[in-house]
């Protein structure tokens, strides 16, 4: 595996004061090359901070940064192999589109024939070679965020860096904008870093996600291990919404709960004492007349399903139930939860 990007022991201090936490706090990781990784967490946990070291906009305080096998911890923004697109485009509105993706070309002295002719392939590639001759304001935020990939793009970079690129679209547009990005990087085999705070997003655009909290990577792995098998409370809340049950783990076996409410699910042999147990709101499976007793507090039609609001003995859960059926508040329903629909953190 060849790797695009490095972290070796990486810290990051804003000040000397040994009492305040760095915002990075001795990380490690790799983003194998032609592959998109997220950076994903809540505010102030250090993703766009790990994302502007790659791109040479803050000095690390100690450790190594590596791209494609280059040391890079030293080097300077403009002397790394690096684009990054910014969460505000960033555009020349004084510049026509086609100028505003040449300009990074002519300033690192490129030809301007060459420079324009790559510019065309860069917005054809986004699909906006027709836009050329417009001006930023004259385009859609969705256009206007094409223009500053293609921008990225131009100067055929060996890492692409995207700080929270749709945080500033509507729902549809940011839907589109994702998978656009998502094909881009998959045709073109770039070596992408992610940031987002959106957990739907980081699901849907990436091949692997470094899930941050407070400085530190909480846990990293695909989307699949890290909402299936978080490892954590944070990392299985952070990751959608899950139900939190307090258990008792021993021999194979974590019990949660007490009485006729009480309920068993098996975990690893290993486990003993206080866990939790995370579940989501589709593994909780609606039956007739067994299993766990609670009554529907609160619901919301989300089109393809409702979202119940479940008090039971152990706990409020969140369920998911089929549009196909109506149900009301006060219902009174049986809930289990399905095989392996379950983690133990």
């Amino acid at each position: 595996m060849n790797i695009g990007i490095e972290f070796k022991h990486v810290t990051k201090r804003y000040t000397d004061d040994v009492d305040t936490p760095p915002a990075v706090n001795d990380i490690s990781f790799t983003v194998p090359q032609g592959t998109l990784t997220t950076l994903l967490g809540p505010s102030g946990c250090g993703k766009t901070t790990t994302l502007r070291m790659i791109a040479g906009l803050e000095q690390a305080s100690g450790g190594q940064i590596l791209i494609n096998g280059q040391d890079v911890t030293q080097l300077s923004a403009y002397e790394r192999p690096v684009s990054l697109v910014f969460q505000s485009y960033a555009l020349f509105p004084h510049l026509l589109v086609l100028d505003n993706v040449m300009y990074g070309l002519l300033a690192s002295g490129v030809g301007k024939d060459s420079a324009k002719q790559r510019a065309e392939a860069a917005l054809e590639l986004v699909g906006l070679k027709h836009l050329a001759q417009r001006q930023p304001s004259e385009l859609s935020g969705g256009q206007q965020q094409r223009v500053a990939v293609a921008r990225a793009l131009v100067i055929e970079p060996s890492v692409l860096l995207f700080d929270e690129p749709l945080s500033n679209l509507d729902a549809r547009l940011r839907r589109s904008m994702r998978d656009e990005i998502r094909a881009l990087q998959q045709r073109l085999k770039l070596t992408v870093a992610y940031v987002t705070h959106d957990q739907s997003e980081a699901l849907a655009v990436s091949d692997h996600i470094i899930v941050m909290n407070a400085g530190f990577i909480a846990q990293h792995g695909t989307p699949q291990d890290l909402y299936q098998h978080p490892k954590s409370a944070f990392v299985a809340e952070f990751m959608g919404d899950a139900t939190l049950l307090e258990g008792i783990a021993s021999g194979g076996v974590v019990r949660c709960g007490a009485g006729a409410q009480a309920i068993e699910l098996a975990c690893d042999a290993a486990l003993s004492g206080a866990v939790k147990v995370a579940v989501r709101p589709h593994a909780w499976q609606i039956h007739p007349n067994q299993g766990l007793q609670g009554t529907v507090t609160a619901l919301a039609y989300q089109g393809g399903h409702y979202e119940l609001t479940v008090k039971t003995a152990l706990a409020t859960v969140l369920v998911n139930q089929s549009a196909l059926t109506t149900p009301q508040l006060g219902d009174v329903l049986y809930i289990a939860i399905a095989q392996g629909g379950y983690a133990v953190v």
